[in-house]
């Protein structure tokens, strides 16, 4: 008798596996596609948030990561600002 609970619970687990793998594979697939959107959608976010440009320069630049993708926001880390900007007025003068 304790021969049959053992195989009866070895086959129970042994399904519980087979359906429980196709349910974790398309979570961890799930997951990785996330990870992989949230990558992608790094540099816009970096640029639409950054302080270092403003106005129409910001939409060129975002325009640009459209067209050139990475290539763009590399660019950009070592070119922005491509004007300078007066962040204060001198009120001494």
């Amino acid at each position: 008798m304790r021969i049959l609970s053992t195989l009866g619970l070895l086959g129970i687990t042994l399904v519980g596996l087979i359906i429980a793998i196709p349910i974790l594979s398309v979570a961890f697939s799930l997951f990785g596609a996330l990870v992989i959107f949230l990558i992608w959608v790094a540099p816009f976010w970096i640029i639409a948030t950054s302080r270092v440009t403003t106005g129409f320069e910001k939409i060129a630049w975002l325009i640009a990561m459209v067209f050139l993708s990475w290539f763009a926001w590399v660019f950009y880390f070592f070119l922005a600002p491509l004007k300078q900007r007066d962040d204060y007025y001198d009120y001494s003068r």
